[in-house]
C-alpha cells in the first residue's frame, strides 16, 4: 500500500487560500470556493498561532440569518474516514467568550471556545455517499481554517463500535520529546504528539532500526512511533485532567513493541489499571509476537489514569509503553432528511439562486437540511427511526424575487407553504393531487394569473392567503366555496402583512353541510346554556364555543367537546371521591371515563371568585384551538347550576409541585428535564401567541399552571382569564387587571395596557423558578429574597448565577445552556415590555439551549481555563439594554397583592 493510493483518499482544504497548491509532504490542498465562494468573510489571524505557523487564514460565518454552515465531502458508504477541522482563533474571535459546535452529518462531537486554537478530529464509518462536516452557532460565529478528510482502508478503530463516531481525545507517542509525526511518516496522516512528562524514575528507551512486526494492520502506529518508548522498573503512570466532565464512554488503544530484544516471554509481565481499577494482566511476547495492542472500554468523567504495575514475583522487567490513543465514544445519529426531499429542497435553493444570487437567507442553507439544525425557514418532522421529512417551508420576508420554485410542489410531506412578504413574479406553478399541504400564504408579492385549479382542489387545503399581489387575477375557481374579493389596504409597497382568506371544501356543497353542522353545534350549545344559567340572548352571542371575531383568514376545525350530564360526571369521580387540587375556579378531582381514561374534572365553587365568564372564556378557547403543550378540553357539564370543565389527567402534576410543592409531591427535577418542560410551555404560549391571525394572552402564566403528562410533556392550562389581544380600533385597555402575585407584568399593572408580553414577564418569573427551584413570592425569607425577581436580578448581572441556580441540579447541567436560559429569563423580566423578546424568539433560544445541553458536553473543557477547577464559576459579562427608570413603584414589592390573585 502506497502513500500515492491513499492521497486518492484525501481531501484537503485550506479555507480562503488563494489556489491550489502543493506542500512540502506531498498533501495537495484546495481551496473552500467550490463550497463557499464569497471570500469577505475570510479574516486574517494577526496574533501568532501555536499550531500551524505556515497558515493564517480563517474563514468567518458571520451570516445573521443561518445557524449551520457545512462543507459536503464525498466518500464512500461503508467504508471507515478520519476527519479532522483546524480552528484557529484571531483577536476578534478570542475577544468574544463564547463557542460554537461541530457535527459530522447528525453527531455533534465538540464545541469549540472561541478563544483557542482548536483541532477536532472524529473517526466514522460513512453511511452515505456524502458526509457533511457542519459548523453550528450556538453562541458565537463559527469559523475554519482547514478540513481535511482521510480515508481509512481495513480500519479496525470500528470493530467494535462500528455505529460510533470516535472522537479523538489523545493520541500519544510515548517517549518522543521531538516533533509530531504526521503523513507521509503515517501514512492515514494521523497526527502523533508527544505526551505527558515521564513520572519519576521513568526513562525514555529507543531503537535507532527499524523493528519488523509480525502482525500489522491499519491501525498499527508507524514504526517511527514505536520505536520510542517508556519504561520504569515498578509501575508507568499516564493522567489527563481535561476529559470532558459529564460521563462518557471511551476507549484507549495501548501499543507495545518490545525494543529490547533479549526480552523472552514472560518476563516482561504487568498489570493494566484504568482509574485505579485492574483491567488485565499482559505480556506483550505472549503469542509470539513482539507487538501487540489493548483496547480496553472505560466510563470517565473529567479525568484519566492509566497505570502500568510490574506483575509481582513473576517478572523480571517493569512495564513498557510505546503509545496510546484516547478516544471518546459518541453513538452516531443515523437520522437524516429523506433523499427524495434533500433533492427537491436542492432543486428549490438552484431555482431560487438564479435571481437571487448574494440573498443571505439561501447563503445558510448547507449540509442535511433538516440535522442537526434545520435550515432557515425549514421545519421537519420524523417518519421513522432514521428519516426526516419537511412539513413547513416558510420563505417569508426574504427579499427574495422572480418565479415560485416550481420544485416545491414535489415537496410530498409539505403541509404548510408560506412565501409572503416577498417579490415573486409570473404565475402560480400546478400542484399535484398528492400534495398534502393544509395551508398556503402567497400574499403580498407581484403574481400573475390566477389560482390554479390544482391548487385550490388540494383535498387537505384549509387556508389560502393571496392578498396584495397587485396584478392578480380576482376570478377564483369554481370549486371554492367563499372568496373575499376586497384588496384592502396593502400600502404603496405592498408590506401589509394583512392577508385575505379563502375557507376552501372539496366541493362546494360538502362546504355547505360543514357550516351547516357547525351552525346546528353553536345552536344547540347555546339553547343548552340559555337553559341551564338563563342567560339573555344578547349576552350569550359573544360567547359563542365558535367566537370569531372576523371571517377573514378563518379556519374551521371539529374539535370535539362532549357534554356531560351531572350523573356521568358524579360517576367518573365516584361522587367526588379523589381530590386532586384547588384553585380560584374551584377544586378538582381524579376520575375515569367509562372508555378507562383518567381525568381531571374542575368543579367551580360556589364561593370561587371566578364565575360564568371565565367558564365560557376557557369553553370557549379549548373549543378551537388545539396544540400538543396545551392542556386539550374533553368537555364539560351544565347542570342544576354546577359548571364543570373535564380534562385528561396529567398523572405528573404541576410543574410547581415538582419545584417546590407539597413534599409528597416534590420530586427532583434534573436540568435536562426542567430544560424539556421550559421550552415545551414556550412553544405553547408561542402558538397561543400565533393563532388564527389574532393573538391570545394567557393572562395567568406561572408554574403550578404548567402541567406535567405520563411522558413529562409539558402543557399550559387555566385559560379562564385569557383574552383576544387589543387589535386597531380596541381601547387596549383593560381595567380589570388579572394575573398572580410574584407573576404579574409590572408595566400590565401600571397602565392596565395589555399585551402578549405580559404573558413574556410571567414566563420569564418561571423559568427563574426553573433555574432556582424557588416560589415567586416568599416573606418568610430575609427581605431582600422576598422577590424571586428583585433577588435574582443583582447576581444574574454579576455573572454570579450559580448563586441563584438550585442546589439539587448543581452538577448536572451545562453552563452555555444554563447562561442562555439566564439570559432569556433576563431579557422576559425587563420592566419596560418594548424590550422583552416575543414567545417565538424564546422558543428559539430555549431550543439551542436543549440542544447544548443534550448534545455537545465536549466544549465543557474549554470552559475550565475561564473559571479554573469549578464548571460553574465562569465569568461572563451581561450586556443590558439602557432601560428609562419608570415612573410607577414595581407592584411586586411595593403592593401587597395585584387585584384577583389566585
Amino acid at each position: 500500500m502506497t502513500g500515492t493510493f491513499l492521497l486518492q483518499g484525501f481531501v484537503s482544504v485550506r479555507c480562503c487560500a488563494d489556489s491550489t497548491f502543493t506542500d512540502q509532504n506531498g498533501i495537495s490542498w484546495v481551496t473552500d470556493e467550490n463550497w463557499f465562494p464569497d471570500n469577505s468573510s475570510c479574516k486574517d489571524i494577526t496574533r501568532p498561532v501555536q499550531n500551524d505557523t505556515r497558515y493564517n487564514k480563517a474563514r468567518v460565518f458571520s451570516n445573521l440569518l443561518g445557524k449551520k454552515w457545512c462543507y459536503n465531502l464525498k466518500t464512500t458508504k461503508d467504508q471507515d474516514y478520519l476527519i479532522r477541522g483546524t480552528f484557529l482563533s484571531g483577536e476578534q474571535q478570542a475577544t468574544v467568550l463564547g463557542s460554537f459546535g461541530v457535527s459530522v452529518d447528525a453527531t455533534w462531537i465538540s464545541l469549540v471556545n472561541s478563544s483557542d486554537d482548536t483541532e477536532v478530529e472524529g473517526i466514522f464509518k460513512a453511511t452515505n455517499e456524502y458526509t457533511n462536516f457542519c459548523l453550528l452557532k450556538v453562541k458565537v460565529d463559527p469559523y475554519i481554517s482547514k478540513l481535511e478528510l482521510r480515508h481509512l482502508n481495513d480500519s479496525e478503530y470500528l470493530i467494535k463500535e462500528p455505529s460510533s463516531v470516535l472522537k479523538l481525545v489523545h493520541r500519544v507517542d510515548v517517549g518522543s520529546s521531538g516533533a509530531e509525526i504526521r503523513y507521509p511518516i503515517d501514512l492515514y496522516d494521523r497526527i502523533w504528539k508527544s505526551g505527558p512528562s515521564p513520572a519519576e524514575g521513568a526513562s525514555s528507551i529507543s531503537s535507532t532500526t527499524a523493528i519488523p512486526i509480525n502482525n500489522a494492520n491499519v491501525t498499527v502506529p508507524p514504526i517511527q512511533v514505536l520505536q520510542t518508548a517508556l519504561t520504569h522498573p515498578e509501575c508507568l503512570e499516564f493522567q489527563h485532567k481535561d476529559l470532558d466532565t459529564r460521563d462518557y464512554n471511551y476507549h484507549v488503544i495501548i501499543y507495545f513493541l518490545e525494543l529490547n530484544g533479549s526480552v523472552q516471554a514472560g518476563q516482561r509481565v504487568f498489570d493494566i489499571y484504568i482509574n485505579n481499577e485492574k483491567r488485565k494482566e499482559f505480556d506483550i511476547l505472549d503469542g509470539g509476537s513482539n507487538y501487540n495492542a489493548v483496547i480496553l472500554n472505560f466510563t470517565a468523567k473529567g479525568f484519566f489514569n492509566l497505570t502500568l504495575t510490574k506483575a509481582s514475583n513473576r517478572s523480571l522487567f517493569g512495564p513498557i509503553c510505546n503509545a496510546y490513543e484516547i478516544l471518546q465514544v459518541r453513538p452516531w445519529d443515523r437520522q437524516e432528511t429523506a433523499q427524495e426531499d434533500v433533492d427537491v429542497i436542492a432543486e428549490v435553493k438552484a431555482e431560487l439562486l438564479v435571481v437571487n444570487q448574494d440573498n443571505e437567507a439561501l447563503e445558510s442553507w448547507s449540509g442535511d437540511p433538516c440535522l442537526p439544525l434545520p435550515w432557515l425557514g425549514l421545519y421537519c418532522e420524523p417518519i421513522n427511526n432514521s428519516s426526516f421529512v419537511i412539513t413547513k417551508l416558510d420563505l417569508s420576508d426574504r427579499n427574495l424575487q422572480g418565479p415560485l420554485p416550481a420544485s416545491a410542489t414535489e415537496l410530498t410531506h409539505l403541509k404548510e407553504l408560506n412565501v409572503s412578504n416577498n417579490r415573486f413574479t409570473n404565475t402560480i406553478p400546478e400542484f399535484p393531487v398528492s400534495s398534502m399541504l393544509a395551508s398556503v400564504d402567497l400574499s403580498n408579492n407581484d403574481l400573475m394569473g390566477k389560482i390554479p385549479e390544482s391548487l385550490a382542489s388540494l383535498p387537505y387545503l384549509k387556508k389560502l392567503y393571496f392578498r396584495c399581489n397587485p396584478h392578480f387575477s380576482k376570478e377564483p375557481p369554481a370549486n371554492i366555496t367563499r372568496l373575499d374579493t376586497d384588496n384592502g389596504l396593502c400600502g404603496a409597497q405592498g408590506s401589509s402583512r394583512s392577508t385575505q382568506g379563502i375557507v376552501i371544501g372539496t366541493v362546494a356543497g360538502g362546504s355547505f353541510l360543514v357550516t351547516l353542522a357547525i351552525g346546528a353545534f353553536i345552536v344547540c350549545f347555546y339553547k343548552r346554556s340559555v337553559m341551564a344559567r338563563g342567560k339573555f340572548e344578547g349576552q350569550m352571542t359573544k360567547n359563542l364555543v365558535f367566537s370569531i371575531p372576523s371571517m377573514d383568514d378563518i379556519v374551521f376545525k371539529s374539535i370535539s367537546i362532549q357534554s356531560f350530564t351531572l350523573d356521568s360526571i358524579e360517576t367518573a369521580t365516584q361522587k367526588y371521591k379523589t381530590l386532586i387540587g384547588e384553585g380560584g375556579f374551584g377544586s378538582v378531582y381524579r376520575g375515569t371515563l367509562p372508555d378507562g381514561q383518567e381525568v381531571a374534572v374542575k368543579v367551580r365553587s360556589s364561593t370561587s371568585t371566578q364565575g360564568t365568564r371565565e367558564f365560557d372564556n376557557e369553553l370557549n378557547l379549548l373549543s378551537a384551538i388545539r396544540h400538543e403543550n396545551l392542556v386539550p378540553l374533553l368537555g364539560y357539564c351544565c347542570e342544576n347550576d354546577q359548571q364543570i370543565l373535564v380534562y385528561p389527567f396529567m398523572s405528573n402534576g404541576s410543574l410547581q409541585d415538582r419545584l417546590y410543592g407539597e413534599a409528597a409531591k416534590r420530586k427532583t427535577l434534573d436540568w435536562p428535564t426542567r430544560l424539556s418542560v421550559a421550552l415545551g410551555a414556550a412553544r405553547g404560549l408561542t402558538y397561543l401567541h400565533t393563532f388564527a391571525g389574532r393573538c391570545v394572552i394567557h393572562r395567568d402564566v406561572k408554574s403550578s399552571n404548567i402541567l406535567l403528562d405520563h411522558s413529562m410533556c409539558s402543557k399550559v392550562a387555566d385559560f379562564g382569564f385569557s383574552k383576544y389581544a387589543p387589535q386597531e380600533g380596541d381601547s387596549g385597555v383593560s381595567l380589570e387587571v388579572r394575573g398572580t402575585a410574584g407573576y404579574l407584568d409590572p408595566e400590565y399593572y401600571s397602565t392596565q395596557h395589555l399585551s402578549a408580553k405580559s404573558d413574556v414577564f410571567s414566563f420569564g418569573v418561571v423559568l427563574l423558578e426553573i433555574v432556582s427551584g424557588r416560589e415567586p413570592l416568599n416573606i418568610h425569607r430575609p427581605r431582600n429574597e422576598w422577590s424571586l425577581v428583585e433577588w435574582a436580578k443583582p447576581y444574574i448581572r454579576n455573572s454570579r448565577i450559580d448563586e441563584i441556580v438550585d442546589p439539587s441540579i448543581k452538577g448536572g447541567y451545562h453552563a452555555e445552556a444554563m447562561w442562555r436560559v439566564v439570559e432569556v429569563a433576563l431579557a422576559c423580566i425587563e420592566p419596560f415590555s418594548a424590550y422583552r423578546p416575543c414567545m417565538a424568539d424564546i422558543v428559539r433560544e430555549l431550543e439551542d439551549a436543549f440542544i447544548i445541553e443534550n448534545n455537545a458536553s465536549e466544549y465543557m473543557k474549554s470552559i475550565d481555563s475561564f473559571g479554573g477547577s469549578n464548571r460553574f464559576s465562569i465569568e461572563r459579562p451581561i450586556v443590558l439594554p439602557t432601560t428609562p427608570t419608570p415612573t410607577e413603584p414595581s407592584p411586586i414589592l411595593s403592593q401587597p397583592a395585584p387585584p384577583q390573585p389566585r
